[in-house]
């Protein structure tokens, strides 16, 4: 079964996230992003969600973890919570 590891940053506004994603391409690091930055409590771990298979987060957010590109910087992504940027740090397949 797939799995991943990813982090995310978690703002209220597409704006905010088109911003922080702006600055995390022009060197600066997610994870100090994500603390300073980040609505999710995951925030103040540098955004880091953990391990998780497909079907355990919301569904936007499961198919760019489980599409998109390992390591780059993926978003904005709107869900019910707000708008995400997203770093898949792993996957298996």
């Amino acid at each position: 079964m797939a799995r991943a590891t990813a982090r995310h940053i978690l703002v209220k506004s597409k704006e905010v996230c088109e911003d922080l994603k702006k600055q995390i391409e022009t060197g600066a690091d997610f994870a100090a992003v994500a603390r300073e930055h980040s609505l999710c409590p995951s925030g103040k771990q540098g955004g880091d969600l953990g391990a998780f298979g497909p079907g355990q987060m919301v569904k936007e957010f499961d198919q760019a973890v489980f599409t998109g590109e390992v390591g780059k910087v993926l978003g904005p992504i709107q869900t019910q919570f707000g708008f995400h940027l997203l770093e898949v740090t792993s996957r298996t397949e």
